[in-house]
């Protein structure tokens, strides 16, 4: 196919895009534990009627042990062709009311920004959308070997990496397309090159035997969530930065975004400051994090004049790209069990050790992707981070080590608000995204041919 037919064929399938993203969305596909499971089966097969329709007629639900099947599919390219693999996931996150949604989540909104409003709109559905756009510009015959694996489970206890592991021979390829992560800016192209890992652990902090008289005991007595606040608070100096020692960090040298366009895309509220020193990029991407995202006590309604005697958190620290997730762990665990105050007995268990993720950008493959998206976009694109983990690209790049990894996609960081209310995508995005893949696989199979 000639370069210049992408567009005019990307132009003209966008109609038909943004229709069955609308579909997609208005299916709650949440795959966590407690919801129900029929929207996510629902989704598994709209999903897979879908990418049949397009040419990948072998399409099937993989077999798997427990949790939502994944799907794969091949459409066999000219022989010698390059071998590409498509990933996405047709998982959402949950969408509460609470969360303070404008709209109804499970309802595809158009408005007047011009961007389409809903949980998944951007992650992942609008991968999805970028996928399907991406065969119906070849009309279902692409110039390179093309495979299919789109994941249930995603946002969850992923069941993918046990999948790649028992049949390995499925996922060899050339280049893995992950079309899960998106630009900072709308318009501003950028390919993903480094994703943060995460660990977790869960403390417990014990300071009495049992509840006491506050009015009686308070005072010299230490409650134990007055003992937890100040352990939380030792792990973050005075400037906000991590001071968990032997922890990893480093500086990014890559895009960056404006402190005035992070504040804006997080929505702090009137007078909070931006946490930590150094350029956002670095703070995002190249340096640890840390957050308190859960806590077990007394609640307010059940409260009384009372001493806590025992609270639990769960702590979640993001670590940089090319550390050692077992490492940074060790350290948080190391840190949490030295700095209880007045002797408080403190109790660690570990609960995540994912690990972060670099992608080389010295292949061809990187160099094909590079020029497709500057090409699709009018203006060279630029290397950006993720704070997001997903563990399965180690496990791809382990049973597939020769494969190059090219991350991008249509969930702009600066207003997507992906795991949040008011998630959205702007379809120029994805119409951009669809010819950026298509060029792609075209370079792909010239650069082969070449050779």
């Amino acid at each position: 196919m000639d370069l210049s037919e992408i567009e005019t064929r990307t132009a003209a399938l966008m109609p038909g895009l943004v229709d069955q993203l609308g579909r997609l969305v208005a299916i709650p596909s949440v795959a966590f534990p407690g919801y129900p499971v029929e929207p996510v089966h629902a989704m598994a097969a709209t999903t897979l009627e879908a990418f049949r329709d397009v040419g990948f007629t072998n399409a099937q639900l993989m077999d798997v042990p427990h949790g939502y099947p994944p799907i794969y599919g091949e459409i066999a390219g000219p022989p010698g062709s390059p071998v590409v693999v498509l990933y996405a996931h047709y998982d959402v996150q949950p969408a509460p009311v609470e969360q303070g949604w404008s709209s109804d989540p499970w309802t595809a909104t158009r408005k007047d920004d011009g961007r389409i409003y809903g949980r998944g709109a951007a992650d992942d559905k609008g991968g999805l959308a970028v996928h399907l756009g991406t065969l119906g510009v070849f009309e279902g015959r692409p110039p390179c070997t093309v495979k299919l694996v789109l994941e249930g489970m995603e946002e969850t206890e992923s069941n993918l990496e046990e999948w790649v592991v028992a049949h390995p021979e499925l996922v060899q390829c050339d280049v893995f397309v992950v079309c899960d992560m998106g630009n900072l800016e709308v318009g501003e192209p950028v390919l993903t090159t480094a994703l943060r890992g995460d660990v977790a652990c869960i403390v417990t902090v014990r300071t009495l035997e049992h509840p006491l008289h506050s009015g009686v005991f308070g005072g010299p007595a230490p409650d134990a969530m007055m003992a937890l606040a100040r352990l939380l608070g030792t792990m973050h100096d005075e400037n906000g930065d991590v001071a968990v020692e032997g922890v990893s960090g480093g500086e990014w040298i890559g895009a960056d975004l404006s402190a005035e366009d992070f504040e804006a895309s997080a929505d702090l509220l009137p007078g909070v400051r931006l946490a930590g020193t150094g350029s956002v990029g670095a703070r995002l991407w190249s340096k640890p994090s840390v957050s308190a995202i859960g806590l077990d006590m007394t609640s307010i309604a059940a409260s009384s004049n009372v001493l806590v005697p025992e609270v639990r958190a769960k702590i979640s620290m993001r670590i940089v790209p090319g550390s050692d997730p077992t490492h940074e762990l060790d350290a948080l665990v190391a840190h949490l069990e030295s700095h209880g105050p007045h002797g408080a007995q403190v109790e660690v268990e570990r609960t995540k050790a994912a690990p972060p993720f670099l992608c080389a950008t010295d292949g061809p493959g990187y160099d094909a992707a590079r020029a497709a998206l500057a090409e699709a976009y009018g203006s060279p694109a630029g290397a950006a981070g993720s704070g997001g983990s997903i563990p399965l690209l180690r496990t791809l790049q382990d049973v597939c080590p020769g494969a190059e990894f090219v991350l991008w996609g249509p969930e702009d960081v600066a207003r997507a608000r992906i795991h949040s209310s008011e998630e959205s995508v702007d379809p120029s995005e994805i119409e951009k995204m669809v010819v950026a893949q298509a060029r792609l696989l075209v370079h792909l199979a010239e650069d082969a041919a070449r050779q």
